[in-house]
């Protein structure tokens, strides 16, 4: 047995972090992704660094913003010296068996090039089979395995009526049987109207500008049946991982690249700066040694900047100097003493036809209590949002003189990080 535990990189596309019942949502049952959960901690503040797949994915892959690795679009390619500075070389020049199985899309590389066998294609219910398989071949070396799923993305294809990539799911009988719409379904007061250009000005992607309540309903439903779908997946994987007798020594990461808006503020699909779209699950999971049943509702995690230096710390791998991500292995035992950030920032480009880089670059701000938001057009540019006394983001503090102090604070800070990151792109502060 390897003195290094196995590290296994479980990653869903296009889930929102409340998407699981473990996460107290009672229109969703996801008893797989709760299992990790039981024997892990699950990190309720975890935040993508670009909601959208390929940015998002090179950005793991890098440690770096998207901005910062080229990769700000899904045909944007990651610029050519990142080719070989990517997760699965770090690994697997550490002694790791790596291999990929499932979705890649990771703009301009391939996953030879980053170090990893690609053992299965875009096909949710061959993912773990090949991954199985895998685990079981004989080897001297711990292994990295990324199992990469499809589900839920396939929402996208229910909201434009095209039949679903990975096959169906049960239609609701009636109305009644779907989900009620969410408190905060409706598009507030000063909420940037740039998102509600972008609808217009692509409604193929949002189709749902059309969409009555009973079709948002609709949609919410077969969401949460997509989620369902995939967690049965999941199932199968970590059953596989625990038949052989690995789990114990197997340290697991489960997240989503983004989430999707699935009717919060009329809106569908990812892009927007909003919480159903960034704030992805998250959960680290080696039983026996991370905190069984653990919940950490205060540390501010970046999934593209800390998931480098976490996998790489329990694989004893080197990693360049210079990059802005934290380890998350000491959290996850239960030590929540050390220092760590006060702020997060999640980019991402409202592109109304200007390109990536250009006009739509829009960035958010996280900290302890509030969420500060910046646009590049349009009015009501600037959202300031009191995360603890309104989740939904209803109310837009940038507009109250009340909460100057903390929409100037909020500035500073983007200013600040643009300044650090050599953010050129984003010039409306």
């Amino acid at each position: 047995m390897p003195d290094r535990p196995n590290i296994l990189f479980i990653i869903t596309d296009q889930q929102y972090a409340g998407a699981m019942s473990c996460a107290g949502n009672p229109d969703v049952h996801t008893p797989n992704m709760d299992s990790l959960a039981e024997t892990g901690v699950r990190f309720t503040r975890a935040y993508c660094t670009h909601p959208l797949c390929g940015p998002q994915r090179a950005s793991y892959m890098t440690g770096l913003y998207p901005h910062q690795n080229g990769a700000t679009s899904n045909g944007t390619p990651i610029k050519s010296e990142y080719k070989g500075q990517t997760l699965g070389n770090f690994l697997k020049n550490a002694g790791y068996d790596c291999a990929l199985s499932g979705k890649w899309h990771v703009p301009g590389t391939t996953p030879e090039e980053s170090g990893l066998e690609v053992i299965c294609g875009n096909r949710d219910n061959e993912v773990p089979l090949r991954a199985i398989e895998f685990m079981k071949r004989d080897r001297d070396n711990p292994f990295f395995l990324i199992a990469s799923f499809l589900n839920p993305h396939d929402i996208c294809q229910v909201a434009r009526s095209q039949p679903l990539p990975q096959g169906p799911v049960p239609e609701p009988a009636t109305v009644e049987e779907c989900p009620n719409l969410p408190a905060n379904f409706a598009i507030p007061p000063y909420s940037p109207d740039i998102l509600q250009m972008l609808r217009q000005a692509n409604r193929r992607v949002y189709p749902t500008i059309e969409y009555t309540e009973d079709d948002w309903r609709r949609l919410r439903f077969l969401y949460y049946r997509l989620c369902e779908k995939v967690d049965a997946e999941i199932g199968v994987l970590l059953n596989g991982l625990r038949d052989l007798g690995l789990e114990e020594n197997t340290y697991i990461i489960f997240t989503s690249d983004h989430g999707d808006g699935h009717g919060a503020h009329n809106w569908n699909q990812k892009t927007s700066l909003y919480e159903e779209v960034i704030n992805i699950p998250f959960i680290i999971s080696q039983k026996g040694v991370t905190q069984p049943g653990g919940v950490n509702n205060t540390h501010l995690v970046s999934l593209g900047l800390d998931l480098l230096p976490t996998v790489c710390d329990v694989g004893g791998a080197n990693i360049p100097d210079g990059l802005d991500g934290l380890s998350l292995r000491s959290l996850a035992e239960g030590n929540t003493s050390g220092e760590w950030r006060d702020d997060l920032v999640v980019e991402t480009i409202i592109d109304l036809g200007s390109g990536p880089g250009g006009s739509g670059a829009s960035r958010a701000v996280l900290t302890d209590r509030y969420k500060y938001s910046a646009f590049p057009m349009g009015r009501h540019r600037e959202q300031l949002i009191d995360l603890q006394d309104d989740p939904g983001e209803m109310v837009n503090l940038a507009v109250n003189t009340r909460f100057k102090n903390e929409l100037d604070d909020h500035r500073r800070r983007l200013r600040a990080w643009c300044e650090k990151t050599n953010d050129t792109s984003f010039t409306s502060v």
